[in-house]
This record gives C-alpha cells, structure tokens and sequence, in this order.
C-alpha cells in the first residue's frame, strides 16, 4: 500500500506524486458560500415569512454567487453561459438553472405578483414554493458538483454534498435567528436557537466524517485530510473552521440564546468561508502510477 512517504507533491512538474487542483481557487470558494448561504437564509426566512431575510438570501444567491463565479472565468466568460447548457452532464449547470427558479419565483413571491394580478391563491402558493424547491437544490448542487470529481479523493464523497446542506441551513438560521428577533416570539427564538446547536453539531460530525473517509479511501485522501488536521493548513482548519465556526457558536447559543446569535452567526460564517476555501486548497489529484511501483522504480528520489 502506498504511503505518504511512497510519494511526494511535486507541484507542476514532470515527476511523479501529487499535484493540486488550482482551477477552483477563491472566487469558486465565495460562489459557493454566497449561494449556499443565500439559499439558507431565503430558505428560513420564507419558513418565518421574514421579508428581509428572503430579500438578502436572494442578492446572495442571485446577485454575489454569479459574480464571483464569472469572476473565476475571467478572459473565458463564455465557459460560464455555456454551463447552463449541459443540465443533462454537469452539476453546475443543473445549480444554475436552480439559482434561476429560486431568483425568479422568489421575486414573484415577494412582490406578491399573483395576488395582484388577481389569481387563485393556489398559484401564489405554488410560486412560493418552486423557489423553495430551487433554494433547496442550490442548498445541495455545490456538494453534487464537488463529489463527482472522483479524481480528487477529499472531494469524491457522498458526506460533501451533505455537509453542503446542513452548512447552508445552519448559516440561514443563525442568521434568521440574528436579524429577525424583534418579529420572532421567545419561543421561535428559543427553537432557532437549539436548532443551531444541533445543526453545528452535525456540521462537525460532517467534517470529521469527511476527512476520515478521505484518510481510509486513498493515500491521496489521506495526504488532504493530513494538510488540513497537521498540516500547512492546520492552523486555519483547526482554529477558524472548527474552533471559530463551529464549536465558538455552540457555546454562544447555549449560553446567551438568541441574545447572542449575531456573534455566533459571524463566527459560522468565518467558519463556513474557511472550509469552503480549505476544501479546495486541500485536493490533490492521485499520482498516475501505484506508490509500490514508483518505489521499485526509483523514481520517488
């Protein structure tokens, strides 16, 4: 079996042992999070019938996540219109078409377009509710996206997309908890509150099972979770995604509830922005060639 030591990063050279994914950099990061974090918060704030939650979530989503992501392809925007033209092959495409039915049905909800143009109120309620359904896609599609890389093995996991979800609705419900506690009685409050607990809770377990699914599936899965557990990257995996993001909030919620929720929805959200960039910085791709026989060759001196 190959080990770590068996091969080496080796960056953009001719050798053999594991190179980085640099295609999806920083601003992929900030798509990902913005959408994620829009569809969240439109998501919550629909459940609550909270105006101006629904409103950021769909800037976010709608206004933030586009920008960046045609930021990424900057000198080839054309790659990015021609995403959504392949629903059929690429995740992405399928994420885009669901940012557009969340965009356009949550506008139309908003404006209460149905009640004044005098329709039955089964039509409002069904355009509410298809922008319920593309935030909810949106919410998983970035995940989707991510696992079907199989050629990176921090990424090529079933846990990614989920982690995707319970990140995305924990970050609405803090921050529904945090900007709408004069509309909420003190039960929504207490409610939102625990059900931030627990979300962070299962964001962690999320994480870890990430990682130990890497370690155990190959030595490039393992060479990843290594970078963000001791790593280069440790400190910020450590400090901001786990300490500051996930286990600071828990805290914050248990001890001051809703009183709190502002400071514990920015330190998920730093946590949050941290392991989007981390889990792209942290994928390798596997060498071509099996760590035994790139021993016996000598070509890992």
């Amino acid at each position: 079996m190959m080990t770590q030591t068996d091969t080496r990063l080796v960056g953009n050279s001719f050798k053999l042992g594991y190179r980085f994914q640099r295609y999806w950099d920083l601003s992929i990061a900030l798509a990902f999070f913005f959408a994620e974090t829009g569809a969240g918060l439109f998501l919550v704030s629909f459940y609550f019938n909270f105006t101006a939650g629904m409103i950021g979530g769909l800037v976010m989503a709608g206004v933030l996540k586009p920008y960046f992501h045609i930021h990424n392809h900057k000198g080839s925007s054309g790659n990015s219109w021609r995403a959504i033209a392949r629903p059929d092959r690429s995740w992405l495409s399928r994420g885009l078409i669901a940012i557009a039915i969340v965009v356009g049905f949550g506008i139309l909800h908003l404006t209460g377009l149905a009640t004044r143009l005098g329709l039955p109120p089964a039509i409002g309620s069904l355009i509410g509710w298809l922008a319920v359904a593309g935030a909810l896609v949106v919410m998983f599609y970035q995940g989707m996206a991510m696992s079907d890389s199989e050629s990176l093995t921090l990424w090529a996991s079933a846990l990614v997309p989920v982690s995707s979800f319970l990140y995305a609705l924990t970050a609405g419900v803090l921050l529904t908890l945090a900007t709408a506690s004069s509309l909420l009685s003190g039960e929504q409050q207490n409610m939102l509150a625990n059900l931030g607990a627990v979300l962070l809770v299962a964001d962690f377990l999320a994480v870890c099972a990430i990682l130990l699914r890497a370690r155990s599936k190959s030595p490039g899965g393992k060479f990843s979770a290594d970078l963000l557990t001791q790593g280069e990257y440790s400190r910020y995996f450590i400090g901001l995604t786990c300490v500051v993001g996930l286990i600071l909030p828990v805290a914050l919620l248990i001890l001051g509830g809703g009183k709190l929720a502002l400071v514990a929805a920015a330190a998920m959200l730093a946590g949050f922005l941290t392991f989007r960039v981390l889990l792209l910085k942290a994928a390798v791709f596997e060498p071509i060639m099996r760590g035994d026989l790139i021993a016996s060759l000598g070509l890992n001196r």
